[in-house]
């Protein structure tokens, strides 16, 4: 057992004195020691409820012959973080999650490692730490949030951040913003919609790293629990196996997620992730390729923000493992991955039927040919931005018009509500990037103000920092190279014309490439916004948003 290295011999008499101190038997230390990784708050709505879910593993772990132990995890609510200087904090805290975790992890020697995770920074955190530390790992999440019901009508969390925008357009009244402050986030669990959290949870299943319901089965289900019983038992199957983290999340692997990506329409997050995620394994991946998934894989769902289903729609119509099942009608998933369940993705998802093509289309009539995601090249970004294009509307799929430019997330804000952006505009936010935010903001204000002022289907909104998966529209993020190196964003100038074309995944600005150079020749390297703690270092480790924004320790 890897956990010999802190119990077992003379040399270990003094570490086992300190087991004793923390009233742990010679059997429970005869056993492996499996660590249970709790990202319990009482900040976070998704992880109110992760306490019962711990206490569950825990009992799974201890039946199947196991010794679990818990240490924690933080985790940043993104929707109480939003809109403020808080949101700088929310991306970084994933490789804080990774590094923290893999501390632990590796100080104390477990054998085994449970992850139980909820919303947006912590599931891909705590993967890459899975990656990192690569012993039997398996992931049981928190689960996601029933959707709340205003005027008979299902609402979540950006319906919250719309109405804001709607009371700003004079089209709303305090008292009705007032009701779906009270109804929109009716239980705990993460955000009800295919929003980041979401998202992460469903690809963890695709990934192969969590049991069947990790990313659907709602959060106040008694079915959670049984979930998390079954994934502490399941661990220490893994362990007698040997199956580890890295023979699981494979390069395969990871197209079977991008793949399944595109199907569920999942957040633009997820380009930040899965390639943060490869990264742990040794691949490094130009999110362009994405494209070529897209190409290939058609949009089945349109879950919250980008229609009117959500998650528990999606678990009620046979989960991810039936939209697996449709894309692998078309051979479009490598169906021999191994999971955590010992059994490959072909043998999990046969018989896994889609019990309501409302919500998860057959593969013969999607809502498109092509994926939910897409990524625009062009001289506006040589490296890339990200949209959700099953959250545009057929509109704005092309789209020109005026540069509205504006330095910071707060300015653009001000404008949108101050009436200042008019149908046809196209929204620049810039030195919102990894670097220049630092953090790369989420931008879910001023894509709700947008569509909540009713300007959803004429405005344009650019940006190199990034969107909440609860954002919709034509919102472009992740622009690389970002403002804060030099990034042709930075060079975009009041009234300058924009070209959108979503289909053929260009983003150009008309500028010549003469006068952009001579723009270039002027431009100028800003001072930091930030200059000391956690923040001032992350801005001085991290790559770029075409790149997961990863952290890499800077050549001497």
């Amino acid at each position: 057992m890897r956990s010999d290295a802190v119990k077992t011999g003379m040399q270990q008499a003094p570490h086992r004195s300190l087991f004793n101190a923390l009233g742990l038997t010679k059997e429970e230390l005869s056993k492996p020691l499996v660590g249970i990784v709790s990202s319990y708050n009482e900040i976070v709505p998704g992880h109110m409820n992760l306490d019962k879910i711990v206490e569950a593993v825990k009992l799974g772990v201890a039946m199947a012959g196991g010794t679990p132990i818990v240490f924690p995890a933080i985790a940043v609510c993104d929707g109480i973080a939003m809109g403020h200087i808080g949101m700088k904090y929310s991306l970084v805290t994933r490789d804080l999650i990774a590094d923290s975790t893999e501390a632990m992890a590796m100080a104390h020697q477990f054998d085994a490692l449970v992850m139980v995770p909820n919303c947006d920074k912590n599931v891909p955190g705590l993967l890459m730490a899975a990656a990192r530390i690569n012993v039997p790992t398996v992931f049981v999440s928190g689960g996601p949030m029933l959707a709340g019901r205003v005027h008979g009508q299902k609402r979540s969390l950006s319906s919250m951040f719309e109405a804001v925008g709607s009371y700003s357009a004079g089209t709303m009244t305090e008292e009705e913003v007032e009701e779906f402050e009270n109804k929109v986030c009716p239980t705990c669990g993460s955000c009800s919609g295919m929003y980041t959290a979401n998202s992460m949870n469903c690809l963890t299943e695709v990934l192969g790293m969590g049991l069947k319901g990790n990313g659907t089965i709602p959060a106040v289900y008694s079915e959670r629990i049984k979930l998390a019983k079954h994934a502490g038992m399941q661990v220490m199957e893994m362990y007698r196996q040997n199956i580890r983290p890295r023979d699981i999340m494979t390069k395969d692997a990871i197209l079977n997620a991008l793949t399944v990506d595109m199907a569920l329409g999942c957040s633009t997050n997820s380009m930040l992730h899965l390639p943060a995620i490869a990264h742990e394994i040794g691949w490094d991946f130009d999110i362009t390729f994405a494209n070529q998934i897209s190409e290939k894989t058609p949009n089945l769902c349109h879950l919250a923000p980008a229609g009117p289903t959500y998650i528990e729609d999606l678990n009620e119509a046979g989960g991810v493992y039936a939209v697996m099942n449709e894309l692998a009608k078309k051979d479009l998933l490598n169906l021999d991955c191994i999971t955590v369940t010992g059994k490959t993705v072909g043998e999990n998802i046969k018989g896994c039927v889609n019990r309501n093509p409302e919500v998860i289309r057959p593969i013969d009539n999607p809502y498109s040919q092509t994926g939910g995601l897409a990524v625009l090249t062009g001289n506006l970004a040589p490296d890339g931005g990200v949209v959700k294009k099953s959250a545009v509307c057929e509109e704005m799929m092309v789209h020109e018009g005026p540069a509205r430019v504006f330095d910071c997330e707060e300015d653009a804000i001000a404008a949108i509500k101050g009436g200042k952006i008019v149908h046809g505009d196209v929204v620049v936010i810039r030195y919102e990037g990894p670097k220049g935010g630092p953090g790369m903001r989420e931008m879910l204000n001023p894509t709700s103000a947008i569509a909540g002022m009713g300007l959803g289907s004429s405005v344009a909104l650019i940006t190199d920092g990034r969107f909440s998966g609860a954002s919709r529209g034509a919102s472009i993020g992740h622009i690389s190279p970002e403002a804060a190196v030099g990034g042709p964003i930075a060079l975009v100038e009041e009234g300058d014309l924009i070209r959108i074309n979503i289909p053929e995944n260009k983003l150009e600005l008309a500028v010549s490439e003469e006068e952009l150079a001579k723009r270039k020749e002027k431009w100028q390297p800003r001072e930091p916004k930030v200059t000391t703690g956690y923040l001032a270092r992350y801005a001085a480790m991290v790559t770029s948003g075409n790149r997961g924004a990863v952290l890499e320790v800077p050549k001497r």
